[in-house]
């Protein structure tokens, strides 16, 4: 009996390291643990089962005690023992970062989205510097939370920390989103956590911050707002089916094939690849910018889709909606918004990839915040008539009644409110508004209070510190040899 007693125990604990070796496999690779059919007569029982089975195959011993060969009451599969096994991993790395954390200083950056399942989930990332001096991040948890209030999303990151020992007076930094919720000076989530530490400042992720800029900021004209929502309907209509994905590549192939015959572009090694349209989002950077481009560059592929789903679609609608899109994208005004945006998203896309990097230090993203606002403004007085030039030379070449721009411009009753001519209209009323309110908004997000603390943070980087070390030391003697001549002049006027 005690022989028989500890061969099960052995075989117990071989089945249980076969299903934590494959449970550590799964969510090393992020993979789904169930199948749709997990019953015997399945041909995919789910990544979990198929890949025991692989083990099994491969191994005699494992093979003798798991799947057919283990006791119905102790095969170690369920779905409860795959979570348990889950949170017994996920506990071990949270250990493991608590001991790499130590005693250090540290600071949260964190974020909510829903699942799925449309369950609000925070997600928290740790970001400190190891024994070693090295800067790290690790995605310590994610916590299903009730609402997004800030009183429910400070209880939820006190009680993971509490849970693992975090003493809440080593935070010194904190990373959210722009969300009133979040940065509330009040109510909101840094402000909690500054009553706990003082010393955990708020920053707001600075690429976050330029793509709210020039995003939000941009739709606030509206002649902007009224194009990005044409681009989006465009996009859709043609990118909508995969028979309408095979005729935009097709036709953009045949475009391409014409030009090399007719030696119009060069040959080089990935030049000339058939590419398709994008749709613009808010939440991935640069996105906008990707998305005006490829259509400029499929703009007459993009024409004849169209026009074949106006002849050949399925239903009404489809073609009411090819209708709708055509005439949108064959007029002026969506020509002129098209170009704009281009040269205007093209002159912020260096900053906007700058603030991306990892290797990019703080001082010199800030100098690129304020060379960009300069560009700006050079392309806002400089480049206005040769966009207007641009504008015309685009429509003569894909056959686009241009508007005489010295007549005044009317577009509808409720739209027009002066008597302007075409030229002040797109010239002053749309570029140059459109370039104002992102310039504004930019100063007001990159203004003297936020980057304050990035530039004094500067200072204490190594790597040609002693240039910014020199000049913080030269403001704060300017500033008290300034203090010390109103005292004296004070002391000698009295």
């Amino acid at each position: 009996m005690e022989r028989q007693t500890s061969e099960e125990v052995k075989k117990n604990i071989l089945r249980v390291k076969s299903s934590i070796q494959v449970a550590r496999l799964l969510a090393l690779q992020g993979r789904a643990f169930r199948g749709h059919d997990e019953s015997i007569e399945s041909t995919n029982r789910g990544n979990f089962i198929e890949h025991l089975q692989f083990l099994a195959d491969n191994n005699e011993e494992i093979d003798s005690v798991v799947l057919d060969n283990a006791p119905l009451n102790a095969k170690y599969i369920s779905p409860e023992i795959q979570k348990q096994i889950l949170h017994v991993l996920a506990k071990k790395v949270s250990t493991h970062i608590f001991e790499e954390v130590g005693d250090s200083k540290f600071s949260i950056i964190v974020d909510e989205a829903s699942d799925e399942s449309n369950h609000e989930q925070m997600a928290i990332v740790l970001r400190f510097v190891d024994a070693k001096g090295f800067i790290q991040e690790r995605f310590f948890d994610i916590i299903h939370v009730e609402d997004t209030t800030s009183k429910t999303l400070y209880s939820a990151i006190r009680s993971a920390l509490s849970f693992y020992k975090f003493p809440i007076q080593n935070l010194r930094g904190q990373g959210y989103d722009g969300a009133s919720n979040m940065r509330g000076e009040w109510n909101g989530l840094q402000a909690l956590f500054l009553k706990d530490s003082p010393q955990a400042y708020y920053v707001h992720c600075m690429a976050h911050r330029l793509q709210l800029s020039l995003v939000a900021a941009a739709r606030d004209v509206f002649w902007v707002h009224e194009f990005f929502t044409h681009l989006s309907s465009i996009v859709t209509a043609v990118t909508g089916s995969c028979k309408r994905q095979d005729q935009l590549e097709a036709a953009e192939a045949s475009k391409i094939a014409l030009q090399l015959a007719t030696c119009e572009i060069e040959t080089r090694k990935g030049a000339n690849q058939v590419s398709t349209l994008q749709r613009p989002s808010d939440t991935r950077w640069s996105s906008h910018l990707r998305s005006i481009s490829n259509l400029i560059r499929l703009y007459g592929s993009t024409c004849k889709v169209l026009e074949n789903i106006m002849n050949d679609g399925s239903s009404s609608k489809t073609k009411w909606d090819a209708t709708t899109s055509l005439e949108r994208m064959k007029s002026f005004d969506f020509v002129f918004n098209l170009l704009m945006m281009k040269k205007i998203l093209g002159t912020t896309d260096m900053l906007c990839v700058a603030l991306q990097r990892k290797s990019q230090d703080i001082l010199n993203a800030i100098r690129l915040v304020e060379s960009t606002k300069k560009l700006l403004s050079e392309v806002r007085e400089k480049e206005g008539d040769s966009l207007l030039a641009d504008v015309i030379a685009f429509c003569k070449k894909h056959d686009i009644e241009a508007p005489d721009l010295n007549a005044p411009f009317f577009r509808g009753r409720s739209i027009r409110k002066r008597d302007v001519t075409n030229e002040h209209h797109y010239h002053y009323d749309v570029f140059n508004a459109a370039i104002d309110v992102q310039i504004a908004e930019l100063e007001s997000r990159f203004n003297d209070r936020v980057v304050e603390l990035p530039k004094l943070s500067s200072s204490l980087v190594p790597k040609d510190g002693y240039k910014t070390r020199s000049t913080l030391l030269l403001s704060v003697s300017l500033q008290r040899s300034i203090i010390l001549l109103i005292f004296q002049k004070r002391k000698w006027i009295h």
